[in-house]
């Protein structure tokens, strides 16, 4: 028998806050037993759920490992804008003029995470 990842875990200072980006960055629901002030939050996501811990050290250098994120229902370019507009920061933009690249940015807690292109972005450009 196989195993399955079930969580990808993220060390946080505040985990009730930082899911509660994810969830709106991602439309997928915190779990009902989550509240502010909890030591851990899930975000229920299809496929992998993210879980957020409480850790007393802050983040110091980059990660390890990065979320990837592809739009369903809207451009590379207009989810960059949307999730802005939640609190993240833009890192590294890595967006080239022919509509290839991605932006690198970072989540309320400093986690780096990269949007890439739509998949009918990528139809639209042979890859």
């Amino acid at each position: 028998m196989t195993s399955l990842v079930r969580h990808v875990t993220i060390d946080c200072a505040d985990p009730y806050r930082l899911a509660s980006f994810w969830s709106a960055a991602l439309g997928a629901p915190l779990a009902d037993d989550d509240h502010p002030g909890d030591p851990e939050a899930q975000v229920l996501a299809p496929g992998v759920g993210l879980l957020f811990l409480t850790v007393p050290e802050k983040k110091t250098v980059k990660n390890r490992l990065h979320l990837d994120l592809q739009p369903q229902d809207r451009t590379r370019d207009e989810e960059v804008t949307r999730l802005l507009a939640l609190g993240a920061t833009l890192v590294d933009d890595q967006r080239r003029p022919d509509g290839t690249g991605w932006a690198v940015l970072s989540d309320i807690e400093g986690n780096e995470f990269c949007v890439e292109r739509s998949r009918a972005e990528r139809a639209a450009t042979g890859g």
